[in-house]
């Protein structure tokens, strides 16, 4: 993967390994880490290096590999990033690959005492499986400060996205580089917010009533955990994936404008939320006109959120939700996927609406079917359908230890 300009000439070229070009005065580990500096020139040219992801920048990798006269670079990610590709503006012909890939890359290059290599022309693969894959930079839950809410939320598209690009800076951010593009393929959670913003200005453009909670409800709550092979959504080292990659699942503009159910939040609810974490009146100052009374008796877990998470389920625990339907009026059934470790029950099992605005509270109980279990975080949903909508809450849930 690479936006870089093609080879030169279409032949096979030779190829080398970084650290068999390393520069009389540099070490093999920096030389395969391709450090600039450390390839010996007349080694490199005209050859296709393979150098190894880590450390340092992947586009001052491939200037390392420029500076010594190679042809081209072949960029193998270290285990740590196994099948995170970035498809980044070299300097030169190059390309990215997988880590087991790259395995196979440099024992075919020891195998032979002339390996040699081409990089194909950069082109765009609308057909890659499995989409969407989980990055292996984003960040993953449980939420350190209050667990007891998933976190994240929701993902959204934050790898190789195309956009415009200020062309009063060069694509490397590297002072030395004279190029200018008015697009450029960037990857990060900077990506990925604006996805999620524009979609939340959407939906506030086409319901204008509704809350930024109810908003959030229905960016979740109609989210997918399934990949475009059907099977659950992997993460970069293709393990099954879980909402503390995914929170909710991998947003679906389209599904979230009629999300059937909304789980709405009122300004109240925010202040017993901070209630039920310790604030104190001095804290409600700072950003509530006057002192705010705390409930008597409040629950941390019925806070109205479009997820449960429960890290220290002791006992038998009964949490309440509330739902206002936001579409047409039917019957909803809940369906829970629960874990084999925890059983998972919902009062009641069937909400009927008949209008717009109309709310319905429903009890969900979780209970360990073993003392100590869950051991670790097990995962599980519940589902509320009217056979049209699907509106889909993530439930995680650990042991007290």
């Amino acid at each position: 993967m690479s936006l870089s300009k093609p080879m030169p000439e279409f032949r096979l070229y030779p190829l080398i390994s970084a650290a068999q070009a390393k520069a009389t005065n540099a070490s093999v580990t920096d030389a395969l880490l391709c450090k600039l500096g450390t390839l010996d020139p007349r080694k490199v040219e005209g050859k296709i290096v393979a150098c190894l992801r880590g450390e340092t920048a992947r586009v001052d990798k491939g200037l390392a590999c420029l500076q010594a006269g190679a042809a081209g670079m072949i960029l193998c990610n270290d285990y740590a990033d196994r099948n995170s590709l970035s498809a980044d503006v070299h300097y030169l012909p190059a390309t990215q690959v997988a880590y087991e890939d790259g395995v196979e890359i440099f024992d075919y290059i020891k195998s032979t005492d002339k390996p040699v290599a081409f990089l194909t022309d950069p082109g765009a693969d609308r057909r890659t499986r499995p989409a969407p894959l989980m990055a292996s930079f984003s960040s993953v839950g449980p939420n350190t400060i209050t667990p007891e809410i998933l976190k994240p939320d929701i993902t959204a598209p934050g790898v190789n996205v195309i956009a415009a690009y200020s062309e009063a800076a060069n694509p490397t951010m590297v002072e030395s580089d004279k190029r200018r593009s008015p697009y450029m393929i960037m990857s990060g959670t900077s990506m990925s917010c604006p996805h999620v913003s524009g979609v939340v200005g959407l939906l506030k453009t086409l319901h204008p009533d509704w809350s930024p909670a109810a908003i959030r409800s229905a960016i979740m709550t109609s989210a997918r955990t399934r990949d475009n092979s059907f099977h659950p959504m992997e993460d970069s080292s293709h393990f099954e994936a879980t909402p503390f990659e995914y929170g909710a699942g991998h947003i679906q503009p389209n599904r979230a404008m009629d999300p059937g159910l909304v789980y709405d939040l009122t300004f109240s609810d925010y202040l017993n939320f901070l209630c039920d974490i310790g604030y104190n009146q001095t804290l409600f100052k700072q950003f509530q006109n006057g002192a705010y009374a705390c409930p008597e008796s409040t629950n941390l877990y019925d806070l109205n959120y479009p997820s449960i998470a429960v890290p220290k389920l002791s006992g038998p625990l009964t949490l309440t939700r509330t739902v206002k339907n936001v579409g047409r009026p039917g019957t909803y059934v809940a369906r829970v996927r629960q874990p084999s470790t925890v059983s998972i029950s919902v009062e009641p099992m069937t909400l009927k609406f008949e209008k717009i605005g109309e709310e319905r509270s429903f009890q969900v109980t979780l209970k360990a079917k073993a003392v100590g279990e869950p051991r670790g975080y097990a995962f599980g949903s519940l589902t509320w359908s009217d056979g049209h909508h699907y509106v889909r809450s993530p439930i995680v849930v650990a042991a007290a230890t």
